[in-house]
């Protein structure tokens, strides 16, 4: 019995090998999904709310809260993914830092800690050894490995807090938009919001399938429905707070 030859095929470049995954990690896509989502819902139903309690001829009030409720919501958006990204990035360094110092304290204990996880993921012993050693060799590269094994963090690819506040502000800003957008070329009729606002809601949602296992269809409909309740319930709240008050 002979052993199979091994190969001798060149190592493709990184650099060149041509496989791509869309953004799962955050960045840019998570904010901008959301800020666009939560923009159009919430202020779709804070105009419905502000509907429900207004004279049916007065529009001053529904353009005030539509355009208040963008703004607010857009700085708000902003400036919580900011915190938000930030704050993961800083703890997530933070740990890194630990790790680092542990590496430097106590180098073979940690490079046979990699070894196993090695050998865990199913190579063999002496390879993972190796792995291990080779490694370690250059501190920060085990640092980066140790990491992304450990940890789950790739130090090299970490969210911008800028880029996920810049996206959400401007994501928020364009759904908050389009609810108040009738109001502001003159189109004084709910039904036309209401219409343009349902419509983008089932758009929003069939477009978030596409980073998704759903079919497009399922998730309009899901943030068809989930919108419109939302806005409908606040109408009611609204109609409700209007009478009371006169």
């Amino acid at each position: 019995m002979t052993n199979a030859p091994e190969s001798t095929a060149p190592l493709p470049d990184p650099d060149e090998i041509e496989h791509e995954h869309p953004d799962v990690t955050g960045g840019w896509l998570r904010p901008a999904v959301f800020g666009a989502m939560d923009g159009l819902v919430s202020n779709f139903a804070l105009i419905m709310g502000v509907v429900g309690g207004s004279s049916a001829n007065d529009t001053k009030p529904v353009v005030l809260a539509g355009l208040a409720g963008l703004a607010a919501g857009s700085f708000s958006m902003a400036a919580g993914e900011y915190t938000s990204v930030a704050s993961q990035s800083e703890f997530a360094m933070a740990q890194v830092d630990i790790e680092r110092d542990e590496i430097l304290r106590n180098e073979p204990a940690e490079e046979a800690e990699l070894a196993a996880m090695f050998i865990e993921k199913g190579v063999d012993e002496d390879v993972a050894r190796e792995m291990a050693e080779q490694i370690h060799r250059n501190p920060e590269n085990a640092v980066r490995v140790h990491a992304r094994e450990e940890l789950g963090v790739d130090v090299d690819d970490l969210a911008s807090p800028m880029l996920a506040a810049i996206s959400s502000f401007f994501s928020f800003a364009i759904g908050a938009l389009i609810p108040v957008f009738p109001y502001l070329v003159g189109i004084e009729s709910p039904w036309t919001a209401i219409g343009l606002s349902l419509v983008a809601l089932f758009a929003c949602g069939a477009i978030v399938t596409r980073i998704t296992a759903r079919s497009w269809w399922f998730g309009g409909i899901r943030q068809l429905v989930l919108g419109g309740a939302a806005a409908g319930l606040t109408y009611l709240v609204g109609d409700a707070v209007g009478s009371a008050i006169g």
